[in-house]
Order: C-alpha cells, then structure tokens, then sequence
C-alpha cells in the first residue's frame, strides 16, 4: 500500500514512512493511494470474528489495518493489535459495546479506556506503534521521536498515558490556556513523567493547531529534532478509527445488506472522517451526520458549500469545549476525495485562499451536491440550551447520563433518522470530564472512576506561553535530550 498527499508533492510512501512524519513535506495530509474494497463476504467472515473470537476487536482491528500497512509484518501487527485492545484496558471484551436508547438509535460506547474519552481508542495503538516501530529503525539500536500536538481537551490526555515512559519518546503537547474543563486540565497537567509537557497557550485550540502545523512545515527543525505528531492530521491515528464503524456495524446490524447510519459529533472532522474512510472501503453506512456545537463551520460547509474558518474573537467558549474548533484540519482529506483527488485544487484551496482570505466556496462546484449523495455527509447544530435538554432527557427517560459532546450528536441524530434503519451515535466521553455541565443540566455529580479521586488537587506540571510559533521551537530545544 503506497501514500500520497492531498496537495499532490508526496507520494510513493509507504506506512511507516509516514507515522512517524505527520504533515506531509508539502503541507498536505497522507491518504492511501486507494481505499481498499471489502465485499459482503469479508464483511460476513468480519462480524463472525468480532463476535466470536476471544479477542474479537483486536482481531478485527487487525484485518482492517493489514489492508493498509503491509510493512509491518503481519504477526507482528497482530501481536500489537492484541496488546492494545485488551479487558484490561478497555474494561469489556467488545472494548465498544453498544446501548440502546430507544427504538432504532443507539450509543456506540468508546470512552471505556485510560482517559475516559474515544480518543483512547486511536491513541493506545498509535503509541504501541510508535514504540515497535522506533526500536527496530537505526539497525536495531533505536531512534528517538519527539511529538508535538494540540488538544482542545482529551486528545493530549490520551496522547500522554498512552506515550507516557514510552522508550524513545517525549511529548510536547499544546492546549488553549484556561479553555479546558478542569478535569481535563487536572488529567494532562498532574502528570510527573519527564517525558511529559505540557504547553498551556494563549489562545483558542486553532492557535495550538497552527503552530503545530508551522512546525511541521518547517522541514528543517521537524527533521533536526524528528517531530512527529499525535494530532488526527497523522494518518495511523484516523485509520485506527475506522475499526470501530466496523464494530459497531455489526452490532446493529443483523446481516451485510442493511445499511446503518452514523452521528458523530465533530470539530476537527477525524472521527467522522474515519467513517468516510469506513464507508469508501464498502461499510454499508446510509448517512454519515456530522454533529457541530456552536461553532459550526462544519454545519455551514454542508448546508451551503461555503467552509469559513473563525478567527480566535469568533470562536466561541462552549460546554461543548472539545468541539470549540473553527478550523477543521481533517477536512482536507474529504475534499480532496469529493475533488476527485485533485492536489493542485485542493492545494490551492486550502495551501494558499484559506491562509489569504479563510474562505472558500464551492457551492457553485459541480462537485458540491457529491457530499451528500454520494458521500453520505449531512449536518445539524446544537446549543448549550440544546445539550442540557438533551443530557436532562437522556437520564430521565433512559437513566442515561452522557457529557455533553454526546448530547450534541444525540439531538442532531434525532433529527436525521430513518425509520427502520438504526442510528449509532458516536459517544466521545465519559460525563465526569463535564462535571459542571452535568451539575447544571440533573442538579447532581456525575460518578467518578475511583482512580480518579481528588485528581484536581493532584500537583501540576504546566507551562503557559504566547501563542508564539518561536516560543513552542525553543522550549522543545530546550529540552529536548
């Protein structure tokens, strides 16, 4: 399986060319070169082994990723899938187990891991894959891998358990100053491991993501100081997401011709992205519904064609925090499929108009109405009004209690079923991270894993600088080993 970007400069790469770079040299995102076809007979041989293998995710989980990386051998990547998707790690050996709400909608539990967030599902790999991967380069002797990423709030926890003391490893993880929930803030920043830093920006989550970019781009540093990245922008961490569409699929559905939709509440476009990718592949997915809170760029590219990224003065601070995003950096990877996979259009798109005016509009492109019919893409919006009814009515007629990015996808999923086809909303985390809005919403505390008490008292490790590309470099010169 060979790798190219979205901006057309880089191909030819192979995965573990890839895993450890992020950004591609042109500042493009990897895409294989073709998705691979999975007929109704994979598919059946697929659900028999979910449901009936003693490690039936991490096998899945297998079969899906040795269609994309046939340079890892295959035991090898066997042995890593069945290291990371464990009962121990994940609490139940579905690791994704659905619960059922009401007739026809159902959640897709994926907040069962370390950090309590779905994140957890991509992350666990990606750092066993980065382990494996840097000890056998150098002949043998090992390399070191210097991560820098951005998190709007449980994408840096669950990049630092999963690479915490991980041999060859540090991470250097940025997040927007203040702009977490203090769970969140308390996860990231109360831990003690020196491989382990945390960056407390300035700004809004786009300002984080942007220096991660600029770093990435500057070829010369990334290669001089080898940084890699954890963000959805690396494509290992997108391709281990596919695996749960797959799984929750076949729990829904009861043979291979019926089609199921998925609601995915979406800031950054990788998760749902991950369903793209599921689908392309030959999931039988009727619709693919992306779910925005307020900040809704998102929502307003699928209605109108028009995508219009947000300065830092017009995002807005949500209960919603994670999907506080206005410039969603996995999007890229959509257009330049629903582009036919033109690199100089997409380049020119997202390389050059949106870093001059932050706006493009493809409304008119005879491409646009594709999104839809033949990607399957809808949207919808929700408030915090929204949420907390949501929240309030999923405990009280379900004894349900979800956070709030849930609640998001839940009521944009009501608006979008099909009787007769079963709805599988994406849950992203667990209600302890949200603890207040969960206060607000039902009067009353949410349960809190006992390995998490008094986890905001815990001492913090942190350090707060300018939204200042320069500032990120040296820091990460400085301590750099």
């Amino acid at each position: 399986m060979k790798y190219l970007s979205t901006r057309g400069e880089a191909a030819n790469k192979r995965f573990c060319d890839i895993l450890l770079e992020g950004l591609a040299p042109d500042g493009g995102l990897y895409l294989p070169e073709i998705y691979p076809r999975v007929d109704v007979a994979t598919l059946a041989r697929w659900r028999d082994l979910y449901h009936r293998s003693p490690q039936g995710y991490a096998d899945l989980a297998f079969e899906i990723l040795a269609l994309y990386i046939d340079d890892i051998p295959a035991e090898d990547l066997r042995a890593i899938c069945r290291k990371t998707y464990t009962v121990e790690v994940f609490g139940t050996g579905e690791i994704v187990p659905l619960r059922h709400v009401e007739d026809g909608l159902w959640l897709e539990a994926l907040s069962n891991g370390p950090t309590l967030a779905f994140k957890d599902m991509a992350m666990q790999l990606l750092g066993n894959l980065f382990e494996y991967e840097l000890a056998r380069r150098n002949g043998g002797r090992g390399e070191q891998l210097n991560i820098l990423g951005a998190t709007s709030g449980d994408t840096g926890s669950a990049a630092e358990y999963a690479m915490r003391g991980k041999k060859g490893v540090n991470v250097f993880m940025t997040s927007p100053h203040g702009r977490m929930s203090p769970f969140q803030q308390a996860q990231m920043f109360s831990l003690q491991d020196a491989n382990i830093h945390n960056l407390a920006i300035q700004g809004v989550f786009d300002d984080c993501q942007d220096i991660v970019k600029a770093v990435s781009n500057d070829l010369d540093f990334k290669r001089k100081y080898k940084i890699g990245t954890v963000n959805s922008i690396n494509w290992a961490r997108l391709l281990a997401q596919v695996v749960y569409y797959f799984a929750g699929y076949f729990q829904a559905s009861k043979n291979e011709s019926d089609p199921v939709s998925f609601t995915v509440p979406s800031g950054n476009f990788g998760n749902v992205c991950a369903g793209h990718v599921a689908r392309m592949m030959g999931l039988p997915i009727a619709k693919l519904v992306v779910a925005t809170n307020e900040n809704d760029v998102l929502d307003e590219f699928f209605r109108t064609g028009v995508y219009r990224v947000r300065g830092s003065a017009d995002t807005h601070e949500t209960s919603s925090p994670s999907m506080d995003i206005s410039k969603a950096s996995n999007f890229e990877r959509f257009i330049f499929d629903l582009l036919g996979r033109d690199g100089a259009k997409t380049r020119a798109l997202f390389g050059e108009q949106l870093s001059r005016v932050g706006v493009f509009d493809l409304s008119k492109d005879a491409a646009f109405p594709a999104a839809t019919t033949k990607y399957g893409f809808v949207s919808g919006k929700s408030s915090h009004a929204d949420r907390l009814r949501t929240i309030r009515d999923s405990w009280e007629q379900h004894g349900l209690m979800i956070d709030p990015h849930t609640a998001d996808g839940l009521k944009v999923a009501q608006a979008n079923r099909v009787v007769g086809q079963p709805m599988i909303v994406l849950e992203t985390a667990l209600p302890i991270k949200f603890a207040d809005t969960i206060v607000e919403a039902l009067g009353r505390e949410p349960e809190r894993p006992a390995k998490f008490a008094g986890i905001e008292q815990l001492p913090k490790r942190v350090t707060v600088l300018d939204k200042d590309v320069q500032a990120v470099k040296d820091y990460i010169v400085r301590h750099v080993a």
